[in-house]
């Protein structure tokens, strides 16, 4: 088994202990309360878990972190994180991120980076990661300093990315992500004895 968290509206800032900011939209108290538990409950039982957009913020909040509530009124210079697309357009590329070499998700994304350190993402989200949570670290930013992917170095499996690469399922530049996500479900069902 596995744990894949997907997009949706904001984290409630009191879960990490702050007021809200005027810009909060969408948010759903019990679907926090619902997919907190859930990520720690994974976490525990050392299940694979990769989070996606809000799933990234989630799983940060889970484990201790805190979130930036609205990047374009509390990152100076920040780029276009929101990208305004109709839905057809939804893999429209919005910036780069740097990816660290020394990390999981460099090494899943080294036929697409091709010995380079960044590649062209698409961007809806106007909140990211402000402090990490303890023990996972950063491995991607973006060239304005947004953390855009988080993971845990010492679980078997723990990625999460602030883009959406579900929407790149027809040309599959981020299928290792989903791949490797699935054997390592696979594999947490039927243990190699």
């Amino acid at each position: 088994g596995g744990l894949l968290l997907t997009g949706g509206g904001d984290v409630e800032p009191s879960r990490y202990g702050e007021e809200p900011h005027p810009s909060l939209v969408d948010v759903e108290p019990l679907r926090d309360e619902f997919e907190i538990a859930l990520v720690r409950e994974a976490r525990a039982k050392n299940l694979p878990i990769f989070a996606i957009c809000r799933g990234l913020q989630v799983l940060n909040v889970a484990f201790g972190g805190t979130l930036v509530q609205d990047i374009p009124s509390q990152v100076p210079g920040a780029l276009e994180h929101r990208l305004a697309v109709p839905p057809h357009e939804a893999f429209a590329l919005a910036h780069e991120v740097w990816i660290d070499k020394d990390t999981r998700l460099a090494g899943l994304m080294s036929e697409r980076l091709g010995g380079a350190d960044t590649c062209d993402v698409n961007s809806r989200h106007h909140q990211a990661v402000k402090q990490v949570a303890p023990n996972f670290r950063v491995s991607a930013t973006a060239p304005d300093g947004v953390i855009e992917a988080i993971e845990d170095p010492s679980a078997p499996f723990c990625l999460a990315v602030q883009w959406h690469p579900e929407n790149f399922w027809r040309t599959g530049e981020f299928r290792p992500l989903f791949e490797t996500f699935v054997e390592a479900a696979q594999m947490s069902e039927n243990p190699k004895t």
